[in-house]
C-alpha cells in the first residue's frame, strides 16, 4: 500500500507541477525561515550552559536605594571584600571567584606595543569554575603568583610570533613585568565574558596597583564580578533571605550609625545561565540579549510557518476541481473515505519531507548572510543534538497532517455520481473557511508590516533626536595618567592646529551609563537638608561643557580665572526638578554639598542626553575635582580635513606619550553600538517579514487560481456581452480586497498593542502614528491586487469560445 501511496503521489506531482513546485517552494522557504530562526534561539538560550557546573554558579549582584526608597543603582559588580566574607559566613558556598575588568593596558614586548582591552584580573580558581580549555600551562597554578599572566593562542602569537611563549616576560603600563605562565582557548561565543588574556588576582594586592587592604576593606568599588559555587538544587531564597543581616554585620553603619546599611544596599544572586537573557543591570561585562527577542523571533517563526501551511491548504483545494474526476473513479472501484484521506495525507507528508531536505539546504545557504545580520556565529550544527533533533523528524508528519487534513478530508468528500456527471460543485462552506485562510494571512502579513515600520520609525527617531549636545566630529580617547601634569601643554599643542576646536576632560563621556553618585544636601531656607533623589555625577574640567556645545540655562560654566571653582557645582534641570526649584536662578549661589564637598552652586545647564534613549535623563551633578584624574579624553574637530586632524593629534599624543599606543573613536560612533541590537533586530525583522508577505500572496495566488478556474464560463458569457478586460479585472479583484479590509480591522488592534509593548522598553519613544496602519492597510491591498490580477488579467484575455464550447 505504501509503494501504491508513493506512485501516485509522484504522479500527481508531476502531473500538476505548476501547483506542485509553488506548493514545494512556498514549503521550503518557509520551514527553512524556521530553521534559521530556531538556530537563533537556540544559540541565544544555550549561552554559559557549556560549562558543566553551570546550574551551580550564580553571581552575586548589588542595588543602591535613594532616600525615597527607590532602586538608584543595580550592578552586576560588587565590592572586593563580599567574595571572602560570604564565603567565610556561609558554608554552603563550595568555591568563590572573582573577575575585574583590566581596561585599557599597553603592553610591551621587546619593540612590540600594543593597547590591549579585552582583559580580566582573575582569582586563582577560574577554571574550577567556568569551563576554559588550558593549552599550555598547569591550571591549578597559572594564576597563582602576582604578575602571572595567561594569554590567548592570538595574542601570544602578536607578541611572540613562533617563539615559545612560556615564562617570556611582559611590560605593561610601563610600570609592572608579567610572566606567562600559560596559554588558554578563548572562551566559545556563547559565554557572557570573554578575555584575550588573564592576569592573577594576587597582582591586585600591590599597592602601586590596588592594594590588599582596599580588597579586604574597600566596599566603595563595586568593578569586581564575583561568582559563587553552590550545591546542586540549592534554595538561593533561604540564603539571600540573610543577606540583610549580613551586609549590617560587615559594613559600617550609615549616617553616622543613625541607619543600618542594609536599608542603602541590598545584595542577591543572580543565576549563571539567566544572565545573557534576563540581565538588563547597569554594568555587566558585555552587553547581553534579550528575552523578549527571542519571543518576537519565535512568534515570526510560527507565523511564517502558519503561512505556509495556510499557503498549502488553498493551493491543494484550488488543484481540487482537477482531481475531482480521479476521485470520483476512485470511489466508484472501491475506495473507501478513510484511504483516500490517507492518501491524501501522504502526499502532503512527502511534499513537507522533501521540502525539509531543501530547507536544510537553503539554511545553510543563508546562514552567513544571518551571521552578518545577527552578528553571531551561529551553525546549523546546533540542530544535531537529540533534544532537537527528534522534534525536528517529526516536523514533516506535524506540518504534513495539518497542512493536508483539510484538503484531505475536503476531497475525500466528494460525491461520485455528482463529479462524473460533470455537476461537482464546491460548497459555500468550504469557499468560507478558504476566505478565513486568506484572511489569516493577510492579518499576519499587516501586522508584519506595521510593525516594522513602526520599529524602522523608532531606530529613526532615536538617530536624529537632538541630544542636547553636538556629538559630531567628537574624537573620544582614554586618557592616561601620564598626561595628567602636562595636559595644559598637550591642549596648547593640540589647539595649535585650526581644524581643532577644543580638547577637555571628563570621568565619562556620552554615550557612556552615568554609574557614580553620592549624598547630596541642598540648602533649604537657612539649613541645609539632604536630597531626597540620588543625584549622578560627572568629573569635567573646564572646557567639557564648551566643546560638546552645552548650554546653560543659568549661571555660568567652571573657569581657570576661577581659582576656587573645585568646590563649586552645575546642575542639570533635572536635578532642579528633583529639588522642586522651577527657576534656575533661583539655586545661582546657593550653598550644595555633594558628598564631602561643601560648595556653591554656579551654574545650571539644559538637560542632555547623556546615556541611550532606553534610559531618562536623570538628576546630574558636574564639579570640578582638586586633582586632576579624568579617565576620559574628548576632542573637538572642525569637520575639515578630518584624516589629517588625526593624524595630527596622534603626532602630539606621541610627542607626549611615546610608548603608548594612540587609540581613538569617533562619538557618533559609540552612539551607533547603543542601538546596534536594535538596529539588527530591526533588519532581520524586515527580511522574515518580507518572506512572510511573499508567502502568503504565493496562497492569494493559490486562492485566486481556485476561484477564477470556477467562473471560467461567466467570464466567458460577459466578455461575449460586451465587457471589457477592465471591468473583469475589477470584479474578479472585488472580492478578494475586500478580505485585506477585514484583515486590517482585525490587525489594526493587534500591531497596535504588540508596538506599545515593544516601545515600553524606551523611555523616549515615538507615539504610534495613525498613518502607518493606513499605508499597511493601503500596501497590502496593491500587493494583493498585483497578485490577483496577474490571474485575472489572464482569464479576461482568453478566448470566450474555449470556455463556452461544452454548453
Amino acid at each position: 500500500m505504501i509503494r501504491n501511496y508513493f506512485k501516485i503521489a509522484f504522479r500527481n506531482l508531476l502531473k500538476h507541477k505548476f501547483i506542485s513546485a509553488i506548493n514545494l517552494f512556498g514549503l521550503t522557504v518557509g520551514l527553512a525561515c524556521c530553521l534559521l530562526i530556531l538556530t537563533y534561539i537556540l544559540n541565544e538560550i544555550s549561552f554559559d550552559k557549556y560549562n558543566d557546573k553551570a546550574d551551580r554558579i550564580y553571581r552575586v549582584t548589588r542595588s543602591w536605594f535613594g532616600p525615597s526608597g527607590d532602586v538608584s543603582l543595580n550592578l552586576g559588580a560588587v565590592a572586593p571584600p563580599f567574595g571572602p566574607l560570604l564565603k567565610n559566613d556561609f558554608p554552603d558556598i563550595e568555591k568563590v571567584t572573582r573577575l575585574l575588568p583590566d581596561g585599557t593596558s599597553t603592553f610591551k614586548y621587546e619593540d612590540k606595543i600594543f593597547n590591549e582591552n579585552n582583559g580580566m584580573y582573575a582569582d586563582e580558581n577560574v577554571f574550577s569554575f567556568f569551563n576554559i580549555k588550558v593549552l599550555r600551562g598547569n591550571p591549578a597554578k597559572a594564576l597563582l603568583d602576582p604578575f602571572s599572566i595567561m594569554l590567548t593562542p592570538d595574542v601570544a602569537k602578536k607578541y611572540f610570533g613562533n617563539e615559545d611563549p612560556i615564562n617570556k616576560v611582559i611590560g605593561l603600563d610601563k610600570q609592572f613585568q608579567f610572566k606567562v605562565t600559560g596559554i588558554f582557548e578563548k572562551l566559545p561565543s556563547n559565554s557572557h565574558w570573554h578575555a584575550d588574556h588573564l592576569l592573577s588576582f594576587s597582582t591586585l594586592k600591590d599597592t602601586a596597583i590596588y592594594g590588599e587592604r582596599n580588597l579586604q576593606t574597600n566596599f566603595g568599588n563595586n568593578s569586581f564580578y564575583t561568582y559563587l559555587l553552590l550545591p546542586e538544587n540549592y534554595n538561593t531564597k533561604s540564603m539571600e533571605a540573610q543577606f540583610p543581616a549580613f551586609i549590617d554585620k560587615v559594613m559600617p553603619m550609615d549616617n553616622n550609625g543613625k541607619q543600618k546599611t542594609s536599608a542603602g544596599t541590598a545584595l542577591a544572586l543572580q543565576k549563571l545561565t539567566d544572565i545573557h537573557l534576563n540581565s538588563h543591570l547597569d554594568s555587566e561585562l558585555e552587553q547581553n540579549g534579550d528575552m523578549k527577542r527571542v519571543y518576537i523571533f519565535s512568534v515570526i517563526a510560527l507565523f511564517i510557518l502558519l503561512i505556509a501551511c495556510i499557503n498549502y491548504m488553498n493551493l491543494s483545494t484550488a488543484r481540487s476541481a482537477l482531481r475531482a474526476r480521479e476521485i470520483g473513479v476512485r470511489k466508484v472501484v472501491g475506495a473507501q473515505k478513510r484511504e483516500l484521506i490517507a492518501q491524501f495525507l501522504f502526499e502532503s507528508v512527502l511534499l513537507t519531507w522533501v521540502a525539509l531536505i531543501l530547507a536544510l539546504v537553503l539554511a545553510r545557504l543563508a546562514m552567513p548572510a544571518l551571521d552578518a545580520l545577527s552578528g553571531q556565529e551561529l551553525s546549523l550544527s546546533m540542530l544535531l543534538k537529540w533534544q532537537v533533533l527528534v522534534p525536528l523528524t517529526l516536523v514533516p508528519f506535524i506540518v504534513g497532517i495539518l497542512s493536508g487534513i483539510y484538503p484531505a478530508l475536503f476531497m475525500s468528500s466528494f460525491k461520485p455520481i455528482q463529479v462524473l456527471k460533470g455537476l461537482f460543485k464546491v460548497g459555500s462552506a468550504n469557499i468560507s473557511f478558504r476566505k478565513v485562510l486568506v484572511v489569516t494571512q493577510f492579518s499576519i502579513s499587516i501586522i508584519l508590516i506595521i510593525s516594522t515600520a513602526i520599529v524602522f520609525k523608532q531606530l529613526k527617531y532615536m538617530q536624529q533626536k537632538n541630544l542636547g549636545y553636538n556629538k559630531n566630529y567628537m574624537i573620544t580617547m582614554r586618557s592616561n595618567p601620564l598626561l595628567n601634569d602636562s595636559f595644559e601643554s598637550f591642549r596648547n599643542d593640540l589647539l595649535q592646529n585650526p581644524a581643532i576646536k577644543e580638547a577637555a576632560r571628563s570621568s565619562r563621556i556620552p554615550s557612556g551609563r552615568l554609574l557614580d553618585s553620592r549624598d547630596a544636601s541642598a540648602a533649604v531656607g537657612d539649613s541645609m537638608m539632604p536630597v531626597t533623589t540620588t543625584i549622578k555625577n560627572l568629573a569635567v574640567d573646564a572646557d567639557f561643557i564648551p566643546a560638546y556645545g552645552i548650554k546653560m540655562a543659568a549661571g555660568r560654566n567652571f573657569s581657570r580665572a576661577y581659582t576656587n571653582d573645585t568646590g563649586s557645582f552645575i546642575l542639570n534641570e533635572a536635578s532642579l526638578a528633583s529639588l522642586g526649584i522651577k527657576n534656575p536662578h533661583d539655586i545661582i549661589g546657593r550653598p550644595f554639598r555633594y558628598g564631602n564637598i561643601n560648595g556653591e552652586v554656579i551654574g545650571v545647564m539644559k538637560d542632555i542626553h547623556f546615556e541611550s534613549l532606553h534610559q531618562k535623563i536623570v538628576p546630574l551633578v558636574l564639579f570640578h575635582p582638586a586633582v586632576p584624574n579624568y579617565g576620559r579624553l574628548s576632542i573637538k574637530l572642525t569637520g575639515q580635513n578630518i584624516s589629517s586632524s588625526v593624524a595630527y593629534i596622534e603626532q602630539i599624543w606621541k610627542k607626549y606619550l611615546p610608548e603608548v599606543p594612540f587609540q581613538y573613536t569617533f562619538l557618533d560612533e559609540n552612539f551607533g553600538k547603543l542601538y546596534e541590537a536594535e538596529l539588527k533586530q530591526g533588519t532581520i525583522f524586515t527580511v522574515f517579514a518580507a518572506i512572510a508577505i511573499f508567502i502568503a500572496c504565493l496562497g492569494l495566488f493559490g486562492l485566486s487560481a481556485f476561484a477564477i478556474t470556477q467562473r471560467v464560463k461567466e467570464i466567458g458569457i460577459r466578455k461575449v456581452l460586451g465587457a471589457s478586460i477592465g471591468s473583469i479585472v475589477a470584479l474578479l479583484s472585488k472580492d478578494f480586497l475586500k478580505l485585506v479590509l477585514v484583515a486590517a480591522i482585525i490587525a489594526f488592534p493587534v500591531a497596535y498593542y504588540a508596538m506599545h509593548q515593544w516601545l515600553e522598553d524606551f523611555a523616549y519613544r515615538i507615539n504610534i502614528p495613525w498613518w502607518v496602519f493606513i499605508v499597511a492597510a493601503i500596501l497590502s491591498a496593491v500587493i494583493a491586487f498585483v497578485t490577483i490580477s496577474f490571474q485575472a488579467t489572464k482569464a479576461a484575455i482568453s478566448n470566450p469560445v474555449k470556455s463556452l464550447r461544452s454548453e
